[in-house]
């Protein structure tokens, strides 16, 4: 069964004129306080016209049908070797990983991988079940990652990524400031023989890749950057970012001068798809790692 099929609605409300989900929430006091609104929204238990909304600033317009869900204990975070599972049905697992943890097997490890951990997880309702990786996360970035449950829909993704997923960007924390504080990176990537990523302002006959970055805020020796990859190739946004001289922060293999919280300050913390399957909207936000918000001295909210 579809986690999503167990739904049950318990409430339904239809706006009569624009406003913001929470206040909208509050408004027509759905629970006794702000918080009880607030813990709807982190447990999925808020549709907006059918679709899951955990934005407490997503824009209603009117017209617009707000449901409240029964609280489905499928929906429970999972924890995993290296991961917890944020959201799973018959088509999709979503994880968010964390730092420190392949997503896929290498030559030098085989086990300790994500795809491995969930692989093992799915094999203990069915035998022959498995997983089919969409796309990976560098060893020392943290962040969501999506798993197709079957070779088709693992086809379907490869084939039309960019429709969809309509949002997939990180929080990086680099050395400096930018100048200018938002803009575009577009250089060619190539490997060299130590399978470091190399990036070229000039096309030679390297892979073209595009990022857009945008200056959340400065604090110090590092700024806190909201980086959306155009396309996808290796080590893109680390060595983009290293290319305008501003590293990530821990990142010493593209040009960090040192490593102050024993990881890379990369997190894939923002995650909107369409389901391949139910053309529903999915939409996931994760946290700035308290060890990467320690950088920027306050605590900042996810983009």
């Amino acid at each position: 069964m579809r986690t999503t099929s167990k739904d049950k609605t318990l409430q339904e409300i239809k706006a009569t004129q624009a406003a913001l989900l929470l206040d909208f929430l509050i408004e027509k006091q759905i629970r006794k306080s702000r918080n009880a609104i607030k813990s709807l929204l982190a447990h999925k238990q808020i549709k907006v016209n059918g679709k899951l909304a955990t934005q407490f600033d997503m824009e209603l317009k009117p017209g617009d049908k707000v449901s409240v869900m029964k609280y489905d204990q499928s929906r429970k975070e999972k924890k995993l070797k290296g991961a917890k599972i944020i959201f799973e049905d018959d088509d999709i697992i979503v994880v968010d990983k964390e730092a420190g943890f392949l997503s896929v097997s290498t030559d030098r490890e085989k086990s300790r991988t994500v795809y491995n951990a969930l692989n093992e997880y799915v094999r203990k309702k069915n035998k022959k079940a498995r997983v089919f990786v969409l796309h990976r996360l560098d060893r020392e970035v943290s962040g969501f990652m999506v798993f197709a449950r079957n070779s088709e829909l693992q086809e379907v993704f490869q084939k039309n990524w960019n429709v969809l997923v309509l949002d997939y960007s990180y929080s990086a924390i680099v050395e400096g400031r930018p100048e200018p504080e938002e803009g575009t990176v577009t250089s060619w990537l190539t490997e060299n023989k130590n399978f470091v990523m190399m990036s070229s302002l000039t096309d030679n006959g390297g892979l073209m890749s595009i990022t857009h970055y945008k200056t959340i805020k400065s604090v110090g020796r590092y700024s806190l950057l909201n980086v959306v990859p155009e396309t996808k190739r290796k080590n893109q946004i680390r060595v983009q970012l290293q290319q305008i001289g501003h590293p990530v922060a821990g990142d010493k293999k593209y040009g960090a001068s040192g490593n102050p919280i024993k990881r890379i300050a990369l997190h894939a913390g923002v995650l909107v798809i369409k389901h391949p399957v139910t053309g529903e909207l999915l939409e996931f936000r994760s946290p700035i790692p308290k060890n990467m918000q320690t950088l920027v001295a306050t605590t900042v909210s996810q983009q």
